[in-house]
């Protein structure tokens, strides 16, 4: 048992299911991701959690709670970080956190301190004075998270909450969020940037269509697909006319030409680079650079699920326009 724990949960409107009979825990202390494209069953199977949505069928444990039952209960422990900024425009951040405590009957006192120290944690002191539509985005997302923080909750909900932001906001953030695990904190997280996954999560899960399809640290997300060996070449010019003689003459090697002048050697074994180098040179092809390949979290996530990636950054495009 985990600090949460769904079984089976599901959820339709009408005929479309959009979460399809899921099953995960999370632990104490991890920040658990879920990843997926647009439409995935993300923001569904969150809302569902924070009691926002309820399931048409199955369970959610949170910290002990039944979360369908008992959502009020669950909702003093949770922080909840939407999608979308939910703070208000005419106030400023000071007062934007203050309101937030009070809504979880927080003293006068105690809220203005632990607004206060979250401005500062979260390097937002000087515009605390300043009305929250001045802020930039990620200043935005930064005290929306802050607000969800207010009342030091054990677990945090996070929704996509890099989409749309700059670059080192989005960095920011990132640091944020681990700095938040090392307090303590147990974290859930919607994402569809593979990179933020990989360089955040303990553990992933990935989900399309409703369905999860496979969850696991990236480590093991990674040894769970065969593994293959890649070299890429760069050459002087396009080795298409003597690919098929290539790859008869490296045993177990198959050849991709994923650029004019460049090729991929791949293979289930090790690949030995001097039989491809002297081949090449007998034809009067120079090999400028060698470069073996490591597989990616990508890479792992477009086996399992069938889904490019590049379908996944046209979206991140896309929302941040």
């Amino acid at each position: 048992m985990g600090i949460v724990d769904v079984a089976n949960l599901k959820k339709s409107y009408g005929e479309i299911v959009a979460v399809d009979d899921i099953s995960f825990s999370i632990e104490k202390g991890e920040i658990f991701g879920f990843l997926g494209p647009n439409g995935a069953g993300k923001t569904s199977t969150i809302n569902m959690m924070i009691g926002l949505s309820r399931p048409t069928s199955g369970q959610i444990i949170i910290d002990g709670i039944d979360a369908i039952k008992n959502i009020k209960k669950v909702q003093r422990i949770i922080g909840i970080v939407p999608d979308e900024n939910n703070l208000y425009d005419e106030m400023n951040g000071f007062d934007n956190l203050c309101f937030c405590a009070s809504l979880y009957g927080i003293s006068i006192k105690e809220r203005e301190k632990r607004a206060m120290e979250l401005l500062e944690q979260f390097n937002l002191t000087k515009a605390g004075k300043r009305p929250f539509k001045t802020y930039s985005k990620g200043m935005k997302r930064k005290l929306t998270i802050a607000a969800g923080i207010i009342h030091n909750p054990k677990i945090l909900f996070l929704d996509e909450p890099t989409t749309g932001i700059d670059i080192e906001s989005a960095r920011q953030i990132r640091e944020l969020i681990l700095d938040l695990k090392k307090q303590g904190k147990t974290i859930f997280i919607t994402t569809h940037y593979i990179e933020e996954a990989e360089r955040i999560c303990d553990r992933i899960a990935f989900i399309v269509n409703g369905k999860i399809v496979k969850i696991g640290t990236v480590t093991e997300l990674m040894e769970s697909v065969e593994r293959e060996h890649k070299i890429r070449l760069q050459l002087d010019r396009s080795i298409k006319d003597i690919k098929e003689e290539l790859e008869n003459n490296i045993e177990n090697c198959r050849v991709e030409i994923p650029e004019e002048n460049s090729c991929l050697v791949i293979s289930k074994e090790r690949i030995a680079l001097s039989p491809i180098l002297q081949l090449l040179d007998s034809k009067g092809i120079s090999v400028y650079e060698a470069k073996e390949i490591k597989p990616s979290l990508e890479d792992v996530f477009v086996k399992v699920t069938g889904i490019e990636a590049s379908k996944l950054k046209k979206e991140k495009e896309k929302v941040g326009k």
